[in-house]
């Protein structure tokens, strides 16, 4: 049996993965980080993107999108909490398409508003 670390990725909403992992890839604030069992203990901050989690006898990694977070690995034991976090099988295309263009759009409106407060 493949060495293994327990895997907790977590977010204010909901717990997202908990399990053995083979291997854990995110990324780190000073570039990618790879975890494998045994790793020394460690605390960062992560930043968005991808995590990436081998589990054992399953051929894909399971992926979660985080907005950013803490990562703390201690020994058996790596926990990821999450700002946000979605499973990759969640994703949306079409919704997350629809959520950026209202995110721009009201980013823009605000900007217009700012500079009507301004010139009033």
């Amino acid at each position: 049996m493949a060495m293994t670390v327990h895997v907790d990725i977590v977010s204010a909403e909901e717990q997202i993965f908990s399990g053995l992992a083979e291997f854990v890839a995110l990324p780190g604030e000073a570039g990618e980080l790879g975890i494998l069992p045994g790793h020394m203990p460690l605390m960062t901050r992560i930043r968005p993107g991808a995590v990436r989690v081998k589990v054992p006898n399953q051929a894909e990694e399971e992926l979660v999108f985080v907005a950013g977070g803490i990562l703390e690995v201690q020994p058996g034991l790596v926990t990821v909490l999450a700002d946000t976090a979605i499973r990759g099988k969640d994703l949306d295309e079409a919704k997350a398409l629809e959520a950026k263009r209202k995110a721009e759009e009201a980013l823009s409106n605000q900007s217009a508003q700012l500079d009507y407060a301004k010139a009033a």
